[in-house]
């Protein structure tokens, strides 16, 4: 077992740290509080999911139209034990069958944050386990192995609340920042549009389904770095000029609503396709003429961005990927499979880790 003597230890080498790695099959539970969910999840080595239990706070949050982060934090208190406890009966399993207990420790609100890997380190210590606190974007970037089984290296399109970034994954820890947002988040920009819209919270869900009957031609937004050369976003004019056409119109009628949201969708699409195409440009010319294409995220859920971005890689010969509608948005079974990712090369964290409300992936 875990030698209680190395818990302060921060083991890197690149060989087997638990002796129950050298079993056929080995588990990681994963915790999730970084937001406004509640989620724990066990995975097993083979990529199988024997548990994913998510305990979600809308109807907490609704009247504010936005996540409260201490009410959140409060939510995941109440909530984490059971979620958790939920979880490995789900999975059929005991502690004693784990090979360690993995949190996200940031980025993220710092109070969620805060309980799930205080929980986690605790679990930890109470079954003699091994703490891996992973990065909550390095848990994206991650799922299309744990759902495709896809080699590195590939590049990744990370959208969601609180990020916009282009990546080149090239391994576990390893990532090539090619362009990020130089102002708002895309998940950001479609919760605000939202809820400018009054179309109700969660955002970009009310969003995506309010579009559906609207003419995405009606209104032509601007398209804020389309055509530059670089691979950084910018979505803070696009919401601007949303707001000025709504504060003209004299009436935001249920018409109204359903052409404002499927011309900022469609925009959406046309910044993302002309800012990734750069980014496809770049990767095949350091890493080949095809390769695979991922998003990943809670905005990848996102049907007509998902077909924009499948067109596209597909102009360039490449394979699109993005993980199944339940595992873009935050899960524990992304946190579960990047601690499985980095217990496999020797990875784990002290006992004394402190929780990271910002943590790039640059970092790692």
């Amino acid at each position: 077992m875990w030698d209680k003597e190395r818990r302060n230890v921060t083991i890197t080498e690149n060989k087997s740290i638990n002796p129950l790695l050298d079993k056929k099959d080995y588990f990681v539970l994963g915790i999730e509080s970084s937001c406004d969910e509640t989620a724990a999840s066990v995975v097993r080595n083979d990529s199988k999911i024997l548990s994913n239990v998510i305990s979600s706070q809308f109807e907490t949050h609704r009247p504010y139209g936005g996540v409260v982060p201490e009410l959140a934090a409060r939510a995941h208190v109440d909530k984490i034990d059971l979620i958790v406890e939920e979880a490995m009966r789900s999975a059929q399993i005991n502690y004693n069958d784990l090979s360690a207990i993995a949190a996200t420790g940031g980025p993220g609100l710092i109070g969620g944050v805060l309980v799930g890997t205080t929980f986690g380190k605790a679990m930890a210590f109470a079954n003699n386990l091994p703490f891996i606190a992973v990065n909550h974007l390095e848990g994206h970037a991650l799922t299309p192995r744990l759902t495709h089984h896809i080699n590195f290296p590939y590049l990744l399109l990370l959208a969601s609340g609180g990020h916009c970034q282009l990546l080149t994954v090239k391994g576990v820890g390893e990532y090539e920042l090619l362009g990020s947002t130089i102002d708002d988040a895309i998940g950001e920009a479609f919760d605000k549009t939202a809820k400018l819209l009054g179309l109700g919270f969660p955002g970009g869900p009310a969003l995506e389904k309010t579009a559906l009957d609207g003419d995405g031609k009606r209104y032509n937004f601007p398209k804020p770095l389309a055509g530059r050369p670089g691979c950084d976003f910018s979505f803070s004019g696009l919401k601007t000029a949303v707001r000025y056409t709504v504060d003209n119109l004299p009436n935001l009628t249920k018409k109204n609503q359903a052409d404002l949201a499927a011309s900022f969708q469609e925009t959406v699409v046309s910044i993302l396709n002309d800012r990734c195409a750069n980014a496809i440009s770049i990767f095949q010319e350091k890493n080949g003429s095809n390769g695979i294409f991922v998003a990943a995220g809670g905005v990848a859920a996102n049907m007509p961005i998902r077909n924009g971005l499948t067109s596209l890689a597909s102009d360039y010969n490449m394979d699109f990927i993005a993980p199944p509608l339940n595992l873009c948005t935050d899960n524990a079974a992304m946190i579960a499979w990047a601690g499985l990712e980095k217990l496999k090369i020797g990875h784990c964290t002290n006992l004394d880790f402190a929780p990271r409300p910002r943590w790039s992936l640059n970092e790692l």
